[in-house]
């Protein structure tokens, strides 16, 4: 191939887009390494860049392959080729498989051939589908055949990327092709007859899409953060940016190379910094950092494809912030020479000066600054020291220790300050600095104090009260003041003890006793209060400690103080001890003995001494009736002088069974029972139950009794809780016609308040008094029922209001026409030989029919 740029064509290079080949520097294009061609033409893209302009140009080059002799050098045997056949040598059809025939007129097939691979640019423009190559075989001329392809984009995910035509052979590609999203596609071209029987075996199909430039460089991150020391020479490492391309790496579309395109501030020059093309490592490339001038640098860099070339390539921007270090080039210096402090006397760890020493230019918070941020500071007294400031750039002076006004009014202090780094190379200048510090004690009212806190004193228990028993003093500080010290108490949980208020001297105000619960460990506690009248008063607390000694103030008592035995001696024995409040040595051993007094004690009971503390009490003599004994034994200490106490135990002597247990008739017994009484209480239980028995049956008879003569009514006669039930009368259509608003019943009672004496409807109560009817008796009586039945009935009879009533009834209008005529039609007659004197036996109820019609002639 031939090239000229135009330049001479010094330092082109050329490459391909095929392993297979390669070219020289003089433009030769030569195979690789040692291969078959199997198709009779042969594409290829040879590029020619200058590595100095970055420029790219492209050629197609297109080989046509001649055939080479199998058989000793000597070309095959058949007619030349025609022009024609020249012409179709240079089309675009592949001939996979070619079928020859030998001299003696056999067919014999050669291998098969292997297919170049099918380049096929990505983001083509179309028109789709786009014919990429036509396959097909010598042996279409004798049969029809089908042609197919299989694999992935074709009848694999993803589909129909490329298809064939099954007649004719050519095969295209459907869409535009994305080299990121897949490179390359394998496929397998498939010849079967109409019957679908194989022709030709299956030949390998490699398509390859050729990269273009359409992505951009993408940096890892959108800001990187790098640091360099203050003074660094000129290429001193500071950090690394990368920018990824997804086109192809091995092409000049994803070559990215970096440069610096800004830099903020621009001091003290503009080219502070440089960036490796190809690595993206930026270095220093100018002297002069200073943090204390510029402490951060904001500097732009660009990434571009296409090794670079602005014009074609493709490009994307990144921030890197790179922050100045501090070294130590500065060493520190106090702001005043000679501090003069004013203080009052003061406990340790108060505030004194501030800001005495300050590191000029240095870095709070940094070695270069101080120590833990702070310039490391010393004084010659031992009184003061320094702890950390609130801010930066200052100093806080402290006591270490308290000062006293009494032992010094004022000091004098030499303070030198340095840092804990030392200065950098190169500092000609002393790495501390001294001041001079006057500090000055005010006198201040200290508090009382007691030189002996938690006096402990130790005496006997029980000593009278009054008695003197230390004298607890507080001393005043304060030697150049003229104060008073007054004491008071502050706490005594028993109120045991007096103080004086002026010499401080202890008294007891009542009997110190060592069992008492205000004792913690044989110690008793009280804390006292001493006060001075400075301005303002100070006070000071003292606590004393009484340890009691113990005395043999407390007798013995006997445990327990109750038990059991049996009647007869066994092996059931009462074990007893004693318990004492006092401590060792007054307490054990233990002596245990029975009275003389009185004797019927020792005749009856006998006590065994176990050890010190323990004895055993039981029967001498062989029975003892049941029941309740006080056995008195007295119990002595072992104390200087002992102590004795009689006490008194209860002892239940019961009968045993063979086990040596109580029996329950035997408890009782022992509960001071005996057998008459036991019976007289079960005579006594039976009776009440009898009685119990006797009431149920009664109430029950009486129950029964009382629903007898309840029946004895005749339903019939009672008329006030019967619902008569009449037939209907069963009227016409136009009968039907009525109001039933007057059949309800009414929800008041104001229309028949208000409603004047006359006829009245059948559904209203009357109105008018009502009788009392008699009150049950809460106890009933028997003689009293058949009375209470009777008042009642005569009240019921007298009472007008109670249902049904005795008025007259209106009927309402029953329409015309009706069949059974109107009922004002039936006249009544009073004539006749009827008899209606019985009326008056029924009752006040037919009082007024009786008055109507058995009234007699005269009426």
């Amino acid at each position: 191939v031939k090239f000229n740029n135009c330049a001479g064509n010094k330092g082109v290079r050329y490459e391909t887009n095929s392993l297979d080949f390669k070219v020289r520097a003089d433009g030769t294009l030569f195979a690789a390494h040692h291969l078959q061609v199997p198709t009779k033409q042969l594409i290829l893209v040879v590029t020619a860049w200058d590595p100095q302009t970055l420029g790219r140009w492209e050629a197609m080059v297109r080989f046509l392959v001649a055939e080479k002799s199998q058989h000793n050098g000597h070309k095959p045997k058949g007619r030349k080729a025609l022009p024609g056949e020249l012409v179709q040598q240079q089309s675009d059809t592949l001939l996979p498989w070619r079928q020859h025939q030998s001299a003696n007129g056999l067919r014999r097939q050669k291998r098969d051939w292997v297919i170049p691979p099918i380049n096929v640019p990505e983001n083509s423009r179309g028109p789709f589908p786009q014919q990429l190559v036509r396959i097909r075989s010598d042996k279409d001329k004798e049969i029809h055949i089908r042609y197919s392809i299989t694999g992935v984009g074709a009848d694999q995910p993803p589909m129909e990327v490329f298809n064939i035509d099954p007649v004719s052979g050519r095969m295209y590609v459907t869409r535009p092709m994305d080299r990121e999203e897949r490179a390359s596609y394998h496929l397998r071209a498939h010849a079967v007859d109409m019957n679908g029987n194989k022709v030709e075996n299956p030949i390998d199909l490699y398509i390859y899409v050729i990269d273009m430039n359409d992505n951009r460089p993408e940096f890892i991150n959108q800001v990187y953060n790098g640091s360099v020391d203050e003074g660094s020479k000129p290429g001193t490492y500071v950090m690394t940016v990368t920018a990824n391309d997804a086109d192809d790496g091995t092409t000049a579309n994803g070559m990215v190379r970096y440069r610096i395109v800004t830099q903020t501030p621009q001091s003290p020059s503009q080219n502070m910094f440089t960036i490796n093309s190809e690595t993206g490592d930026i270095v220093t490339v100018a002297a002069g950092l200073d943090r204390e001038k510029v402490q951060q640098y904001i500097v732009i860099v660009q990434a571009t494809d296409m090794e670079g070339n602005l014009n074609y390539g493709l490009s994307n921007t990144a921030t890197a912030i790179i922050t100045v270090t501090d070294v130590n080039d500065n060493p520190p210096e106090f702001t005043t020479s000679t501090v003069k402090q004013p203080q009052k006397g003061a406990r340790a760890s108060v505030l004194i000066a501030r800001d005495l020493a300050r590191s000029l230019m240095g870095q709070a918070g940094s070695r270069n600054w101080g120590g833990m941020g702070l310039p490391t500071t010393t004084c010659t007294h031992s009184h003061f020291g320094f702890s950390q400031p609130k801010g930066p750039r200052e100093k806080i002076q402290r006591f270490a220790a308290a000062v006293d006004y009494e032992m010094n009014r004022a000091f004098m202090l030499t303070v030198m300050v340095s840092n804990q780094a030392p200065l950098a190379s190169g500092i000609q200048m002393s790495f501390q600095s001294t001041a001079g510090v006057t500090i000055s004690v005010t006198d201040v009212n200290e508090a009382p104090y007691f030189p002996t806190n938690h006096k402990l004193i130790r005496l006997e228990e029980g000593v009278p009260t009054g008695t003197v028993l230390t004298t607890f003093s507080a001393v005043d500080p304060d030697r150049f003041m003229q104060q008073a010290v007054r004491y008071s108490k502050l706490s005594d949980p028993a109120n045991w003890l007096n103080i004086n208020a002026t010499n401080g001297q202890i008294t007891t105000a009542a009997v110190l006793d060592r069992e008492s619960d205000y004792i913690k460990n044989n110690v008793y506690e009280a804390t006292f209060l001493a006060a001075d009248n400075g301005i303002p008063p100070a006070s000071g607390t003292g606590t004393l400690q009484i340890y009691l000694i113990d005395i043999n103030d407390n007798a013995p008592e006997l445990l327990p103080k109750e038990a059991q035995i049996c009647e007869k001696p066994n092996l059931n024995v009462i074990n007893i001890t004693a318990a004492d409040a006092d401590i060792d040595p007054n307490v054990g051993p233990f002596v245990f003995e029975l009275p003389s007094v009185p004797s019927a004690v020792r005749k009856n009971w006998t006590i065994t001494r176990l050890n010190g503390d323990y004895a055993q009490l039981s029967l001498r003599i062989m029975y003892l009736e049941a029941g309740v004994y006080d056995v008195p034994i007295i119990v002595t200490d072992s104390g200087n002088p002992p102590l004795y106490n009689t006490s008194v135990i209860k002892v239940k002597v019961c009968p045993c069974d063979e086990n040596g247990d109580c029996t329950t008739i035997g408890a009782v017994a022992a509960a001071g029972l005996g057998t008459g009484a036991i019976i007289a209480i079960l005579i006594c239980i039976i009776i009440l139950l009898t009685m119990v028995l006797l009431f149920v049956v009664w109430m029950k008879r009486r129950e029964k009794e009382r629903h007898t003569k309840q029946l004895l009514i005749d339903p019939e006669d009672d008329v006030r809780d019967n619902i008569l039930k009449y037939d209907e009368e069963g009227g016409g259509e136009e009968d039907q016609d009525y109001d039933l608003s007057q059949l309800q019943q009414p929800e008041t009672m104001d229309h028949v308040l208000n409603k004047t004496p006359g006829v009245r409807r059948v559904d209203e109560r009357p109105i008018g008094a009502e009788p009392q009817y008699p009150i049950r008796p809460v106890i009933p009586h028997p003689g009293d029922i058949g009375d209470f039945i009777n008042e009642g009935l005569r009240a019921a009879d007298n009472d007008p209001t109670a249902p049904p009533y005795d008025s007259l009834l209106v009927f309402d209008y029953e329409g015309s026409g009706s069949t059974a005529g109107s009922v004002s039609s039936l006249n009544s007659s009073s004539s006749g030989d009827q008899d209606y004197d019985y009326l008056n036996d029924w009752g006040p109820r037919f009082k007024k029919l009786a008055d109507m019609y058995g009234g007699g002639e005269e009426d």
